[in-house]
């Protein structure tokens, strides 16, 4: 049972006959033969279908390899071309919860050109802080800002930023914003040419298309300066041959989804609020992270449950799960194999013990009432193992120090 959406969600039929149809034919795209005409008109009327389906003009359609090279492209950028046309321009604010796509891609530019970074605080429920973005605009700061970084929604805990306000502060000075819109493209309306966003990313693999294809809206009065350099496609800022074959199933994806927005949203969100039901009947003292559906019902995505279980680690709850036919996620990052508390639920204010529990269980278009049936199954047996597990651990840890101080 799969409930690990948010990492990456099964490709749907209308993507996957796209693939197939296409990736059988040859042609590069920038080719001037038959073939790469063929591609081309493929690629331009898969580029109409995001268009169409994120609220943007087809010339602000970029493609990319993914979310991850979009989110890189727009910061670096954006800063780039904002510093070049005005030396001071070399804070960037952003949001203390981003993907790490965006979030490292800052630290780069600090520690490689120069660039001061201003993390934004957010509340408990891991939304912004609008009074501190607008404090850092003030009082003439922002002649120093070169871009404004902000999610629309957050991977681990679901909680929808307030985009509108983030454009709208920064829109009286000038500066342009940039959203990872990762998450929230194909969740809940997305709209780039209502938002005011200086520029958007999106991702293929999170509503149903094929890993290693995004894009990154671009508006067209904008300037950014290339990260990669070669044949100039994509109005110049993003060269390299485009996968077509993906692309067409991208826009297939993207045409599902969005068409069925309303209604599958709904879907989704009443077994989202199944598990988080069945979650606090089965450990009652597991808390609900992110905004609560409950008190309001647009704050949250639709697929996104997020909890943490006092008294027990996380791995070891995501592996008990596993082992019983459930697949969800920790939600945390993970280097060089050592697990470390998850930098959003620190910056929502728990502790690292705290943190160190949590547990992301995200839902898609492939999810049904038997997933939760088969979650509500396991979850109780698999939570007292893990607790056991985890206060096992603790106690040998007591121990093992215990035993050296009195040695």
């Amino acid at each position: 049972m799969y409930l690990d959406h948010a990492a990456t969600t099964p490709i749907s039929a209308p993507a996957l006959a796209a693939l197939t149809t296409v990736i059988s034919r040859s042609g590069n795209p920038s080719s001037l033969h038959g073939a790469g005409r063929r591609a081309r008109a493929t690629v331009e009327a898969a580029r109409e279908t995001i268009a169409a389906a994120a609220g943007a003009h087809p010339t602000e359609v970029i493609f990319t390899s993914g979310g991850t090279e979009a989110d890189n492209l727009a910061v670096k950028g954006l800063f780039w071309s904002r510093r070049a046309a005005d030396p001071a321009r070399n804070r960037i604010l952003v949001s203390s919860i981003e993907h790490a796509a965006v979030a490292d891609t800052v630290e780069w530019l600090v520690k490689h050109e120069g660039a001061e970074a201003v993390w934004l605080p957010v509340n408990a429920e891991g939304v912004l802080d609008l009074a501190a973005l607008d404090k850092e605009l003030s009082d003439g700061g922002a002649s120093a800002v070169a871009l404004v970084t902000c999610m629309w929604a957050n991977n681990e805990v679901g909680s929808i930023q307030p985009i509108a306000e983030v454009v709208a502060l920064a829109g009286k000075h000038g500066i342009p914003v940039h959203s990872d819109a990762v998450q929230a493209f194909g969740s809940v309306p997305v709209n780039f040419r209502e938002s005011g966003l200086a520029a958007m990313s999106v991702s293929a693999h999170k509503i149903g298309g094929t890993v290693g294809v995004g894009a990154l809206l671009l508006g067209r009065a904008v300037t950014l300066t290339p990260v990669l350099h070669g044949g100039g496609q994509e109005r110049t800022v993003r060269s390299g041959t485009l996968d077509t074959a993906g692309i067409a199933a991208f826009a297939a994806a993207a045409a599902d989804v969005t068409d069925n927005l309303a209604a599958e949203s709904a879907r989704i969100a009443g077994l989202r609020d199944d598990i988080i039901a069945a979650v606090r009947a089965a450990v009652p003292e597991a808390v609900l992270r992110g905004v609560d559906p409950a008190d309001n019902p647009g704050g949250r995505l639709p697929g996104n449950a997020h909890f943490t279980f006092p008294g027990c680690e996380g791995d070891s709850l995501l592996f008990l799960l596993d082992m019983a036919g459930v697949e969800s996620s920790t939600g945390s990052a993970c280097t060089a194999g050592v697990p470390r508390p998850s930098h959003v639920l620190l910056a929502m204010g728990l502790d690292e013990d705290t943190a160190r529990g949590a547990q992301r269980f995200s839902l898609g278009h492939t999810s049904g009432p038997a997933d939760v049936d088969a979650f509500v199954a396991a979850l109780p047996d698999a939570h007292a193992r893990a607790k056991k597990a985890g206060m096992s651990g603790h106690k040998s840890s007591i121990e093992t120090a215990s035993t050296r101080a009195a040695g």
